[in-house]
């Protein structure tokens, strides 16, 4: 394992950025502009391990995030800048932020003020979706991305190094909740130890699917440098020809990889 540089965003609302899976995406981030917060530290995370990201700093309260979007949004509507997406993503879990359901509605306020085209956007691990005000926040936005890159707690221990506690099984009932009105993020890669297109994986996460029925999936990889190395990225042929019997029988899959 090797530490390395993070890829920390300097602003709370940054971008727009163009998105391979969102387009033109504002980017917000609910937490430390200058260090990471997060209850998973995966072994392929663009912004590093955890420890590497310590920080004293504050967390954005309601009224700094909704200061911070409308100047930016006042910003590209007078640039006609365009965007698709009002992201939230940053550097680690945005549900960890106290106010999150706050910020959400204040975000659905001003997008449908400045750019009611664009969808709000939600990239989360799931980890708090069985929380009824987070299930709530999340239902109310127009894209509520949920990952699960691993079908049991063992293989997401290696993947996501959860805090204590996490359970793949209440995920997935968390899930379930949304009746299919979410999108599957899962991230697809090998390592010296696990690989994503084993059968003993790749089976198990496709029955999930099944079960879950979300009206999307993004099937991604790797794209820029990881905290671990020796990791391994699959190409887009690859994981198309991976989830081939998904597409047959009719899910939405969006790929994205070289």
């Amino acid at each position: 394992m090797r530490n390395r540089r993070l890829m920390l965003r300097e602003e709370t609302v940054f971008g727009p950025i163009h998105s391979r899976r969102l387009g033109n995406s504002l980017g917000i981030n609910l937490l430390p502009t200058k260090g990471k917060i997060c209850n998973f530290d995966c072994i392929y995370c663009e912004c590093g391990w955890n420890k590497d990201g310590r920080t004293r700093e504050a967390l954005p309260s309601a009224e700094t995030v909704r200061s911070c979007l409308e100047g930016k949004l006042r910003e590209c509507a007078a640039a006609l800048v365009p965007i698709d997406s009002i992201t939230f993503s940053g550097d680690g879990e945005p549900t960890l932020n106290p106010e999150f359901p706050r910020i959400i509605d204040d975000t659905l306020a001003l997008r449908d003020r400045y750019y009611p085209a664009a969808r709000v956007s939600v990239l989360s691990n799931a980890t708090r979706v069985h929380v009824p005000e987070i299930f709530a926040a999340l239902r109310r936005v127009d894209n509520p991305i949920l990952k699960l890159d691993a079908p049991t707690d063992a293989l997401a221990e290696r993947i996501n190094h959860p805090a204590p506690g996490y359970s793949t099984a209440r995920v997935i009932e968390g899930m379930k909740a949304f009746g299919g009105d979410f999108i599957l993020q899962t991230m697809f890669l090998r390592s010296r130890d696990f690989d994503s297109s084993a059968p003993e994986v790749l089976g198990p996460w496709m029955d999930i699917v099944r079960m879950l029925r979300p009206r999307e999936i993004m099937v991604y990889t790797i794209d820029r440098p990881t905290p671990e190395s020796g990791l391994e990225a699959f190409t887009a042929t690859q994981m198309r020809n991976l989830v081939r019997p998904l597409s047959d029988e009719g899910f939405r899959i969006q790929i994205s990889g070289k």
